[in-house]
């Protein structure tokens, strides 16, 4: 089999990059380890830049978004016992859309199924070899049989674990890490959600965010130990914890309900440089995490696609190489932007082993001044409606 650019991953970087080369008439071909129903099964994160929903028309795959998504012009931040509206559409002149990255993901399946292109699902032993020469390719086995895909480039959209950064040297890779000293207790529930935006709590017992799916489908998080585990915390105790950490009218409209979805993620931020290697490219969280207290994560694997289809059509269309030479450096100082944004979200909100005292009022005065200065608060809006491609 040969292929132009071969993806490893189907998650929505593989599946996004695939879609945006077929635009530009660029045969691509993508591999992925698990069942589609396992892929569709992650639950993640749930905002959209207009950026990535930019791309999603691009590729026909966002007319559900714009039908089922709910448009945000604002988020709420609460300290103090009180709720402060940050008018992220007034600062900016742009807004985010709640959409869960599940349904982003089935869109784009539909999307590639309806062009006709071919995913191979439950690929295994999938190997990235010869990139640092002018054949690379890609081996796998399907249902016990050895394959191998030439091509002109690989494309590593197979996430944090996956075999594409862990084929590179380590001699020829940097990498930056935060790791965070608690995680994120999450459920998701058929309630309404508490609040028509979302609301991020800085609370001495610790953070909560209060945000959603739909009107009708709300997600929660309460920041917890990283020793804690789901059968620990029972629905009861989950809200219970809540109501502690937020406000009294937030309190008096909280619904609950029994609990369809429930998980613990460690945060921690992450970046592999460069994110070139010969032919072979990484993109999205292959190349970088972060701690979603930014919602930065979906988002960054947009914005790494869009350049890098960019790149790989200039490539066929223009005999250039210039955009594949400046990819790396192109999506990594948005990359670090990003890193940047989610990392002071999470340090001004989250109760750290060190917070107490100086660090709790430090914490609040940067709050405070945050929601009175409308130069603080248009920073945070130019960032989390997402800076420009």
């Amino acid at each position: 089999m040969r292929t132009k650019v071969a993806i490893i991953g189907a998650g929505p970087a593989g599946l996004l990059l695939g879609q945006l080369l077929h635009t530009y008439g660029i045969d691509s071909g993508i591999l992925e380890r698990q069942t589609p129903d396992y892929v569709l099964g992650r639950i993640r994160a749930g905002l959209l830049e207009e950026g990535t929903v930019a791309l999603l028309d691009q590729v026909g795959a966002g007319a559900r978004a714009h039908q089922e998504g709910l448009v945000h012009h604002g988020v709420e931040l609460a300290f103090g016992g009180a709720r402060h509206r940050i008018d992220m559409t007034a600062a900016t002149g742009k807004t985010v859309m709640i959409y869960g990255q599940t349904e982003v993901t089935l869109d784009l399946m539909n999307a590639r199924k309806a062009c006709g292109l071919t995913t191979i699902y439950q690929a295994a032993d999938v190997k990235p070899q010869g990139f640092d020469t002018d054949h690379p390719r890609v081996s796998y086995v399907k249902d016990g049989v050895g394959h191998d895909i030439a091509c002109d480039f690989i494309a590593g959209c197979d996430g944090f674990h996956g075999v594409s950064r862990a084929s590179v040297k380590p001699s020829a890779i940097e990498t930056f890490e935060r790791i965070y000293p608690f995680g994120w207790l999450g459920i998701l529930s058929e309630t309404p959600p508490v609040s028509n935006e979302l609301i991020y709590n800085n609370h001495a017992r610790g953070f909560a965010l209060c945000t959603m799916r739909s009107m009708h489908r709300s997600r929660y998080y309460v920041q917890c130990s990283l020793d804690d585990h789901v059968d620990q915390w029972p629905d009861e105790k989950f809200w219970d914890e809540l109501k502690r950490r937020l406000d009294r009218e937030a309190v008096d409209n909280l619904v609950t309900g029994p609990s369809i979805e429930k998980s613990i993620a460690p945060l921690r931020s992450f970046v592999a440089e460069p994110m070139r290697f010969g032919r072979m490219f990484l993109a999205g969280d292959a190349a970088h995490i972060v701690p979603p207290t930014g919602a930065k994560g979906l988002n960054l694997a947009a914005s790494d696609v869009h350049y890098l289809s960019q790149a790989l059509r200039e490539y066929y269309d223009e005999k250039s190489s210039a955009g594949i030479d400046g990819y790396s450096e192109k999506a990594l100082a948005r990359v670090w932007k990003a890193v940047r944004f989610s990392w002071w979200m999470t340090a001004m909100l989250h109760r750290f082993p060190d917070t107490e005292g100086f660090g709790a009022r430090i914490q609040l005065a940067e709050l405070d001044y945050l929601v009175s200065s409308k130069a603080a608060s248009a920073s945070l809006s130019e960032n989390y409606v997402g800076l420009p491609y």
